[in-house]
């Protein structure tokens, strides 16, 4: 393959320390992960033990692996010799600073479970004070537990006698060092951090792709974009995905110009540990594992470290997968069983087509003017994606629990915005349209002529090192276009979008505006003058858009006041407590939390179909098994008509917030208002 590429980094300093800084954060979360997860499995994942083994691992992954950066290559067209420059790296650090602040003066404070990022949160806080899984459901404190009572929430499954969180253990492994620090605040700070280390990652390969130049252009249209924003907010596994990813191709970037086994092994592990922050994972790395093939057969040095990286990272994401996210997995067998198989035939076909290389060597893709075809192809392929929803409307049958409750929460969402009546419509015919509200149409367009013009070169054998990023932009980019597997309400479905959708159509765009500033400087009169407009025109048209439609919310606070209320809460409930949710929402909302954040044992009574509370009798009969095992008994319910008939009722939580909107048909342009209580009653059996 050809190494001559336009646009990489030069060798020279002010380069080199740009490369070096865009893989540091990849490199200290992976090293996190490689400790993190063996203290977690075997029980003990406490600072204690945790902080004195990362230390030194990560400096040694800091020192090896920065050294093995050694970008190198021909500078960019127009760039004078001796023209090092620090200033992208200072502007990189400027955009990624400035992202981060802002982000941590509006950062929400979702801990109350009604999405994924409390789910995360209330683990995170689980693992902050205990270090170890599953998580007990305490029966003793209640008198050794009784039929009428269950202890799983939504994300956090109920098996035999202990409770299974949902999700992989990746992100709250992130952010629980924030838990050890400062508690539940510092953990919520984490995000806008690693948000802000995300932009500087994303930096890393359009530096590599575009030109140093155009590495804090693309932190800036990254950290414009609202899902940018939003997962930087709250804690959502894709935030570390995004470093993990593109910290991940920068490191391949650098080992294949290079030819240094170190960063190739370092960037598959990197790239493989994506599988433990988030199981989509498993999709988004089948690119690398075609790539690694074809550098093996191509008899290339990196190619055996980095399939190395790659399966310990991959295997590390399912040994957490299997042992201690089974029920997740179990959730998850109608995509995920889909997935497997198509990951097996990846591999089998990589095999075989790497056979056929390292025999016959690369085929002439030039015949029957297949590069003729790319431009073509590609806006083929946008127009399909944009046409959708004339010709289709995508629906699923609920087959299970969760997926009758979304079914009615899309109904609900319907009826309020006067939608045809459809709880089975996923609305994904319109992902493409999804994009577009949060980019911009011209990004959109910018992006398919800068992926056909990529795409082109590649069948050309130029621009080689674009084979991996564009492999891995356009195979998620159209997975996730045609099933986003999500809830369809907005701003929640970006978050499907942000993990590489966004990301990777900027790139593109971001190159295409580079591409036309290199032709102006080529065949126009006036060429630097001309070059220069070209260029600021064109990054014009990605951040002017998107900035635009980030605008109403990226000013809007959400969640307020959840934190505070919770430890008043906490205070309200007491010493030697055994809390019993007699509402089915309060139960949903805070079962884990107050068992995370309160250190306090917590059940729900059952409710039979039809019905918001428990019996009386059970309630009774429960509250007084309770009161023998020594415990007191705590009542909590939305409102005081749901404890009142055991004692006096007072209001102990209590927050009218705003919170993300849900929109099904248009994009978001304001939030929603949000009001939640929580009433408490102490019977006269536990006083």
């Amino acid at each position: 393959m050809d190494d001559d590429i336009d646009g990489e980094l030069g060798a020279n300093r002010a380069d080199l320390l740009l490369a070096r800084v865009t893989v540091a954060p990849a490199l200290l979360l992976a090293a996190w992960l490689v400790v993190a997860l063996p203290l977690l499995m075997a029980g003990i994942f406490r600072p204690w033990a945790a902080i004195p083994l990362y230390v030194p691992v990560a400096a040694l992954a800091l020192r090896f692996g920065l050294r093995a950066v050694r970008p190198s290559g021909r500078r960019p067209e127009g760039r004078r010799e001796g023209g090092s420059s620090h200033w992208p790296l200072i502007w990189l650090l400027v955009v990624a600073a400035a992202f981060g602040a802002f982000q941590l003066v509006m950062c929400s404070q979702q801990i109350v479970v009604r999405r994924d990022p409390a789910s995360y949160f209330n683990f995170a806080t689980w693992l902050a004070h205990h270090g170890s899984l599953p998580i007990p459901q305490m029966r003793w404190a209640f008198g050794g537990g009784d039929g009428a009572l269950t202890y799983g929430s939504p994300a956090f499954y109920q098996r035999g006698g202990v409770l299974v969180p949902q999700f992989m253990a990746g992100m709250p492994l992130t952010v629980t060092p924030g838990a050890w620090i400062g508690g539940p605040y510092a953990t919520l700070a984490m995000m806008p951090l690693i948000g802000a280390l995300a932009l500087i990652s994303f930096a890393g390969v359009a530096g590599r792709l575009i030109g140093p130049r155009w590495a804090p252009v693309a932190a800036l249209a990254l950290g414009l974009t609202w899902p940018m924003m939003m997962i930087s907010r709250s804690i959502y596994s894709e935030t570390g995905a995004l470093i993990l990813m593109f910290g991940g191709v920068a490191l391949v970037l650098d080992a294949v110009r290079s030819g240094r086994r170190l960063p190739a092994l370092l960037g598959g592990l990197a790239l493989g540990l994506t599988i433990l922050v988030r199981i989509d994972g498993i999709r988004d790395v089948l690119p690398v594992v075609a790539f690694a093939g074809l550098l093996l057969a191509l008899r290339r040095r990196v190619g055996l470290p980095l399939a190395a990286g790659l399966t310990a990272g991959v295997g590390a994401g399912l040994l957490e997968a299997v042992v201690m996210s089974r029920p997740y997995l179990h959730y998850l067998s109608a995509s995920l069983h889909p997935l497997l198989y198509i990951a097996v035939a990846v591999v089998a076909a990589t095999a075989v087509v790497g056979l056929a290389v390292r025999r016959w060597g690369l085929p002439d893709l030039t015949r029957f003017r297949l590069p003729d075809l790319a431009l073509p192809a590609t806006f083929a392929m946008l127009a399909f994606f944009a046409a959708r929803p004339m010709f289709q409307t995508v629906r699923r049958v609920p087959n299970n629990p969760d997926d009758r409750v979304n079914a009615s929460f899309i109904a609900a969402l319907q009826r309020s915005q006067n939608l045809p009546l459809d709880p089975n419509r996923q609305y994904s015919e319109l992902s493409l349209h999804w994009v577009a509200w949060y980019i911009g149409i011209p990004a959109v367009l910018l992006a398919a002529v800068g992926a056909a013009l990529v795409l082109r070169d590649l069948l050309l054998r130029r621009r080689t090192a674009w084979l991996l990023p564009y492999a891995l932009i356009v195979w998620t980019t159209v997975a996730t276009l045609w099933r986003p597997g999500i809830t369809p309400d907005h701003p929640w479905a970006s978050r499907r979008l942000i993990g590489m959708v966004i990301p990777g159509l900027l790139l593109f765009a971001l190159w295409a505006a580079a591409w036309l500033a290199r032709q102006a400087r080529r065949f126009l009169p006036d060429r630097r003058r001309v070059a220069a407009v070209v260029a600021v025109t064109g990054a014009l048209l990605i951040l002017a858009p998107t900035a635009w439609a980030s605008a109403p919310m990226s000013v809007m606070r959400t969640e307020e006041r959840e934190v505070s209320q919770a430890q008043a809460m906490c205070r309200a409930i007491g010493p030697n407590a055994s809390v019993l949710f007699v509402e089915r929402v309060t139960g949903d909302r805070f079962a884990q939390l107050i068992r995370g954040m309160c250190g306090t044992p917590t059940a729900r009574v059952r409710i039979a179909a039809g019905f918001k509370n428990p019996t009386e009798n059970d309630v009774r009969r429960v509250v007084q098994k309770v009161a023998a095992a020594g415990r007191r008994p705590v009542l909590l319910g939305a409102d005081s008509v749901d404890v009142a008939p055991y004692g006096q009722a007072r209001r102990v939580f209590h927050i009218h917030t705003r919170r993300d909107a849900s929109t099904l048909v248009s994009a978001p342009r304001t939030t929603w208002s949000l009001t939640i209580n929580v009433w408490m009653s102490v019977p006269v059996y536990g006083r």
